[in-house]
């Protein structure tokens, strides 16, 4: 019996070496192909001890050791991490449809419908076609401007907000989110769901939203190391997810339910969800139409970017301009000079005001509101920077990594608006070392109407009041710590004291 035991315990220890040398065989033998540098993997979870808190600066210190191009392991899927300019242009210009495919990931698709929406969707004719939507008939140009009046009112109701606040103390990360939040549901809903109401009713709604929105950033043991599925469920992140998203889809369902009755009885609306209702009617019996699936999806996509990283940029760029008094300064001036005599100032005025722009993008350079692009997938074999790529490599590119290189920056971690004035950069996803929106196919659709609201809300800001911090703190000791998620925002809300000019 005892010599049983000892051949067991040989035969499992004989066992447990060949597989260790198996796995080290394989994970570092040659296979005629030109792989990029990477950090040595750790059987079963791969490079993922490495990406803990704070992603986006944890692959930078990685990429500053293994080089701008660098191959990762999440569990068992492979992971192109990007960090430079050159890179990032070869994926989302060189190669961009090559990498125009999602991932599969189930968080994503159980929250947005199976892949209906258009910022998670994988890439096929359904995606080009929304998309195409997206662009040409909720957020063009004119779209965007034709809701002038809804930015002007919400501005107005937050100034209003803060003057009525007194010498109270003003939660600026709290009410730049419920701004972001009101505009875009009676932009894309028709009405306003952050009301507040004897039943809980903002509460209820603005923790549903942030809720997903956390959700959507989260590790799923499903997706990179499968036969762990079953963590997900003992962690509570799939009942969490499921929960989400029946809550979600309830809401939304009641909304386009209303919208639908309130259409036929003839009530006049200019809302997106009306136009998407339009669209799908209009297309039924076409070879491509939209169900309510779809609808759900595009509105969904729409909250979020409208709000989550929206809010996110506002936040960090009156935070910015708080902890330095001199820029502040310089924007006051600027804005107050166009708006003097006003009591506030409207779109046509920003037209006056490169110094509020470069702000912006200084702080959407610094603080990049998603500082890892949404990941893309090739859809086949590719050469990248030299590398060969096989399909199915997911890839990562690190927007802030590139955005603080110092090859590409003069003193990129310090806080300098004036690097944009008489500068040609822009956002627009043409210059591939400021990519705060992405660029290529998969770029964000949305970067008017971001850019809209925000310069608004900042300018008028600006006009109306002076900032200090409570307690008497200096600006210079203001926390700028960031929590970690897909979207960034601050760690600690950006609390002030807001004087009222005029």
């Amino acid at each position: 019996m005892v010599l049983d035991q000892q051949l067991l315990f040989l035969s499992l220890r004989s066992l447990f070496f060949v597989l260790v040398f198996l796995y080290i065989w394989f994970s570092t033998r040659t296979t005629g192909k030109n792989l990029p540098p990477s950090p040595r993997k750790l059987p079963i979870i791969g490079n993922l001890h490495q990406v803990k808190q704070d992603p986006h600066v944890a692959l930078r210190s990685l990429s500053q050791k293994y080089g701008p191009v660098m191959q990762l392991h999440f569990g068992s899927v492979p992971v192109l991490v990007v960090s430079s300019a050159d890179a990032a242009k070869e994926i989302m210009k060189t190669h961009d449809l090559t990498f125009a495919n999602r991932p599969d990931s189930t968080i994503w698709s159980r929250i947005f419908y199976n892949g209906k929406d258009v910022s998670f969707a994988p890439y096929s004719e359904y995606w080009r076609q929304v998309k195409s939507i997206c662009v040409t008939q909720l957020l063009s140009n004119k779209r965007v401007q034709s809701f002038h009046n809804v930015r002007e009112q919400e501005v107005g109701l937050l100034v209003q907000h803060i003057k009525d606040s007194g010498s109270d103390i003003v939660n600026l990360s709290d009410l730049t989110y419920t701004l972001q939040s009101n505009v875009v549901s009676r932009i894309a809903l028709g009405k306003k769901y952050t009301n507040s109401t004897e039943d809980g009713e903002e509460n209820s709604f603005r923790e549903l939203f942030q809720n997903i929105a956390q959700l959507i950033g989260y590790f799923s043991f499903s997706d990179y190391i499968p036969w762990l599925y079953w963590i997900d469920s003992l962690s509570g992140l799939k009942g969490r997810v499921e929960k989400a998203a029946n809550e979600i889809d309830a809401f939304l369902e009641g909304v386009i339910r209303d919208h639908s009755s309130a259409l036929s009885s003839g009530a006049s609306s200019d809302d997106l969800l009306k136009t998407l209702l339009e669209i799908q009617k209009q297309d039924s019996d076409s070879a491509f139409s939209i169900d309510n699936d779809s609808i759900k999806g595009i509105i969904l996509n729409m909250y979020f970017n409208g709000t989550d990283s929206t809010s996110a940029v506002l936040e960090w760029t009156m935070a910015a301009l708080i902890k330095h008094p001199d820029i502040m300064y310089k924007l006051k001036n600027e804005v107050r000079e166009i708006g003097r005599g006003k009591s506030r100032i409207d779109g046509d005025d920003l037209e006056q005001m490169p110094y509020l722009r470069a702000v912006i993008k200084e702080s959407m350079r610094l603080y990049t509101p998603v500082p890892l692009l949404v990941a893309r997938e090739a859809m086949q074999d590719v050469k990248v920077m030299g590398y060969d790529m096989k399909a199915g490599t997911q890839v990562l590119i690190n927007a802030w990594a590139i955005a603080t290189d110092p090859a590409l920056w003069d003193n990129p971690e310090e806080f300098i608006p004036e690097r944009f004035l008489n500068s040609p950069l822009d956002y627009k996803g043409l210059h591939f070392e400021f990519i705060p929106f992405g660029a290529g196919r998969r770029g964000c659709p949305g970067i008017q109407y971001a850019m809209a609201i925000n310069e608004l809300a900042l300018a008028n800001l600006v006009h109306v009041f002076d900032f200090a911090l409570p307690d008497g703190k200096k600006f210079e000791d203001l926390d700028m710590a960031s929590e970690t998620g897909m979207t960034v925002h601050k760690k600690s809300p950006l609390l002030v004291i807001a004087t009222p000019r005029i």
